[in-house]
């Protein structure tokens, strides 16, 4: 079964939430990793209507992942998700990721995990080394996010390591002028479909620079054995 997986940095809603929910609905996704969803002052609310406008289902429960969530569509059937968080010292942004399993229509089952790393180096690498220990070591696995370093940096390397780059190797931020690759989907047990369209979402367009500072990525991957 092919299904389309996409990361999206939202930058807590502070920019243009209607149009990054078009941007979401132009990609229809079957799964949607998220960082920087709104994460205090009650923002269940929020990131529910966010997931009504995409068309998509959100599990909840994201308090406490440092902005990190995870939306299904319903060609899936959700298994379990759990949302976890990273030490980071006092002051600094909350940081953590969350895992989604979910049963595709053939009975496989995949696993997502959407993560956003932190700014310093350091950090980045006991994190990174922190959400594989957690993931499962076999079965269809994808993991996204926004890593803040780029192919060469050490936590890039990490997952490089285990995983394969699955998304197109493009700058990714800021949005409006994209230099650097912040943002990838990873895999294993997956098998990128090649030729894959590229959806309804213009990159240049006027809602992909109003909805946030960074650009979603995306692709359409076969599972294995499904």
């Amino acid at each position: 079964m092919t299904v389309r997986v996409a990361s999206y940095n939202t930058r807590d809603f502070l920019d243009d939430r209607r149009a990054a929910a078009r941007v979401v609905r132009a990609l229809a996704p079957d799964v949607l990793l998220l960082q920087e969803a709104p994460r205090r002052f009650w923002p269940g609310p929020l990131v529910r209507d966010f997931a009504r406008e995409t068309g998509l289902r959100w599990p909840g429960g994201h308090r406490g992942s440092g902005g990190t969530t995870v939306m299904l569509s319903d060609r899936l059937t959700l298994v379990d998700c759990v949302h976890r968080g990273l030490p980071v010292p006092l002051g600094q942004r909350t940081r953590g990721y969350a895992v989604l399993r979910a049963r595709l229509p053939e009975g496989s089952l995949l696993t997502a995990a959407s993560v956003h790393l932190g700014l310093f180096e350091g950090q980045r690498l006991r994190h990174t080394h922190q959400i594989l220990r957690d993931l499962p070591v076999e079965g269809p696995l994808v993991v996204a996010g926004d890593l803040n370093e780029g192919p060469g940096g050490p936590s890039w390397q990490t997952f490089a390591g285990l995983l394969d780059v699955l998304s197109v190797e493009e700058p990714t931020y800021p949005s409006w002028a994209p230099v650097e690759m912040l943002d990838v989907v990873w895999g294993r047990g997956v098998r990128r479909v090649d030729g894959t369209p590229p959806s309804e979402l213009d990159r240049r367009g006027r809602d992909v620079r109003r909805a946030s500072d960074h650009l979603p990525v995306w692709v359409d991957v076969d599972v294995l054995g499904s």
